[in-house]
């Protein structure tokens, strides 16, 4: 293949990546916690062109590369439902939770109680207090969480509230490095520890939303739609030419011998 098309056939496969980042973006535009994902692409130079006789300056032949997609982690907008078990952190910290492949993090504060009285995720993850899973009571009301991530309740007819533990709240130095599992999980690296929160606080009866700019996002997956059918355009002009230019050659007659 020409290196032409080798360059468009990079920009095809780049394109179709942005693509689908954009189009899970759109999808999880009403998943709670979600944060929007971005591709980064950069060139790639080869070193030799196919034809020797190319002067210097014009060897190197210029490609796309995929190098690797980024969380825009900025907080989404919040929401008020007045549900106890809703929460949003305000600030950069996460949610420590359990999950069947170890400690995972996540911005996704709509909180359930599952039947073992655990205080879970929607997706039936529990979530992680300073001294491991949040236990509720059967007879437990009037649920509060505090800033700090302490819950409280009143038992019975008990006008003193008991203490059921703490929501742990967890923060990270360079949070553009985690890494994303599903629709609103994260994982750390090896080498990347959670740390206290000491700059984030709950906020009870509420919830955040995703962060993902649906204008701005339709808006790119048109761009990225045009861009994609334009190349393909192109590439299929060229491949036209070149045929046309064989058969064109292939009717030149043969000189006549002598």
């Amino acid at each position: 293949m020409e290196n032409a098309g080798l360059v468009g056939l990079s920009r095809q496969v780049a394109l179709q990546r942005a693509l689908d980042v954009t189009a899970n973006n759109i999808a999880n535009m009403n998943t709670n916690g979600f944060k929007a994902e971005n591709v980064v692409f950069e060139e790639f130079l080869n070193s030799q062109a196919r034809d020797n006789s190319f002067a210097g300056v014009n060897r190197r032949v210029s490609f796309v590369a995929d190098r690797a997609t980024w969380h825009d982690l900025r907080q989404g907008p919040t929401v008020q439902t007045g549900n106890p078990l809703d929460l949003t952190i305000a600030g950069a910290g996460f949610l420590a939770v359990q999950t069947p492949s170890g400690e995972r993090y996540t911005r996704n504060g709509a909180l359930q109680i599952n039947a073992a009285g655990e205080l879970v995720t929607s997706e039936g993850y529990q979530v992680l207090g300073d001294n491991g899973p949040i236990l509720l009571q059967p007879q437990d009301k009037g649920i509060a969480v505090g800033g700090d991530g302490t819950v409280t309740v009143t038992t019975g007819q008990a006008i003193e509230s008991s203490q059921r533990g703490k929501v742990r709240i967890v923060e990270f130095e360079n949070p553009g490095r985690l890494r994303k599992e599903g629709a609103s999980l994260f994982s750390a690296p090896d080498g990347m520890q959670a740390q206290a929160a000491t700059r984030s606080r709950i906020v009870q009866g509420s919830v955040e939303q995703s962060n993902v700019q649906s204008v701005v996002e339709m808006s790119r997956m048109v761009e990225i739609t045009r861009a994609y059918t334009n190349l393909a355009q192109m590439i299929q002009n060229q491949s036209d030419m070149r045929r046309t230019s064989i058969e064109r050659l292939a009717e030149i007659p043969a000189s006549p011998e002598r």
